[in-house]
């Protein structure tokens, strides 16, 4: 990795604790830039997505990397949304989770059993097959 070190503002775009990556949305438009945990200057949990962050930012062999990642300002969005969920974080950005295919399978899956207890399996497969594809296609979901 080589080039001038550039300091940037930008948001979380979404962040993998566990795969341990993600990427931030720059406030100056281009391309989103990859972070990796090592990189983040505070607790991983307080990268979730829409949360302003300031960063430097080298061009790395795959395209912008993020290096001294950190909340900016110290703290995360308000949540000041009405009637969400207990426990959803609330974010006005317009900006969401990505899941993997895997995870979004599951959450269909459960939805399914929850809201269609009176689907067959194969219903269920088929319906939630077909959603994933939608999904992948408007890239709802990692691949």
């Amino acid at each position: 990795m080589g080039g001038i070190t550039v300091l940037r503002s930008g948001r979380i775009l979404r962040f993998d604790e566990v795969r341990g990556y993600g990427f931030i949305v720059p406030d100056d438009g281009g391309a989103d830039v990859f972070v990796h945990a090592n990189d983040l200057g505070d607790d991983k949990s307080a990268f979730g997505p829409g949360t302003a962050v300031e960063f430097e930012s080298v061009e790395g062999e795959r395209g912008p990397k993020a290096l001294a990642v950190r909340v900016a300002g110290g703290h995360r969005p308000a949540d000041t949304e009405q009637g969400r969920p207990p426990g959803l974080p609330f974010n006005d950005d317009g900006l969401c989770d990505v899941l993997t295919a895997a995870e979004f399978r599951h959450e269909i899956t459960e939805l399914f059993l929850e809201r269609g207890p009176d689907l067959t399996g194969a219903q269920m497969l088929r319906l939630r097959e077909g959603i994933l594809a939608l999904a992948q296609k408007h890239r709802w979901v990692d691949e």
